[in-house]
């Protein structure tokens, strides 16, 4: 069975959920708004597109949430194979 919680360098991310569902939980966990995304992930539409799932993250995307905001590769790769 899989842990629930998998450690990283800030804090704690819940290792079983999908990979929009991380970054709604970092986001919340650091008082980040979309447009905080921006640098992240691109343009506004490009941002909804992301967490409505409606769009995969591209492996730029991923590096940087992983670099900058402590996301677990592992996770955000998850979903977006």
């Amino acid at each position: 069975m899989q842990p629930w919680w998998t450690p990283t360098r800030r804090s704690t991310i819940p290792s079983t959920r999908p990979t929009v569902e991380a970054i709604k939980f970092r986001m919340e966990q650091q008082g980040l708004t979309r447009k905080d995304l921006e640098g992240l992930i691109g343009t506004r539409t490009r941002i909804a597109e992301v967490l409505n799932r409606r769009r995969g993250l591209s492996i730029g995307m991923i590096r940087r949430l992983h670099e900058r905001l402590g996301i677990p590769a592992e996770i955000l790769i998850r979903e977006s194979l």
